[in-house]
């Protein structure tokens, strides 16, 4: 199974096939893709001018979509290394289980679903690595009362979420599941109290 870098060699190969670099486009949102699979593409195609259906788009926009990508990615990494780092330290000092801060980034293992998106049409518009540098920012400050992201106070607790856990709190604004860990317990109650309609009436 090819890996990310390789898939992006073949995005950026042009010798290669139209169609086939759109795919090792594709192919790269199996490895990393921070709103999930569907949102990561439609945000990607919306800020670069791709149809989503286009077999045979603009190469140039393909790339561009690609390095958007790239430096996200960079700064996912960045964040892992970071995160092992300090498990290492904790794990010397005798600490050697995770707290619940800890449970977020394993379901997030690899980038896939950093923020991940419900509705893939509804989604955050800034630049990806602008959105991951936001809300990393947020994992390593103390709680807030609004999306780390857009900084929208309408947040709502869906029942119905894709992934684990299947609940939990989700911005009206920018659409992403918001990290519990960024939420204060006022924030996580009061979204709690708001009805899943409220959600699909701001969509």
């Amino acid at each position: 199974m090819a890996g990310f870098r390789s898939l992006a060699r073949q995005v950026r190969d042009p010798r290669g096939d139209l169609a086939l670099r759109r795919y090792s486009l594709r192919k790269c949102l199996e490895r990393f893709a921070p709103y999930g699979h569907r949102a990561t593409w439609d945000h990607l195609c919306a800020r670069h001018g791709i149809e989503p259906e286009d077999r045979a788009p603009d190469p140039v926009r393909l790339i561009r979509a690609l390095e958007e990508l790239e430096e996200a990615r960079a700064v996912w990494l960045a964040y892992e290394t970071g995160f092992a780092e300090r498990r290492r330290r904790e794990k010397h000092d005798g600490l050697r289980r995770p707290g619940a801060f800890d449970d977020w980034h394993r379901r997030t293992w690899g980038g896939n679903g950093v923020a991940p998106c419900e509705d893939p049409e509804i989604h955050p518009t800034a630049p990806l690595a602008e959105v991951l540098g936001r809300l990393i920012a947020a994992l390593g400050s103390e709680p807030g009362a609004a999306c780390p992201v857009c900084t929208g106070t309408g947040i709502a607790w869906r029942q119905d979420l894709d992934r684990e856990p299947g609940s939990g709190p989700v911005c009206t604004g920018c659409g992403i599941a918001v990290p519990r860990p960024v939420l204060t317990a006022g924030a996580l109650a009061k979204a709690r109290r708001v009805r899943t309609r409220d959600l699909a009436s701001a969509a």
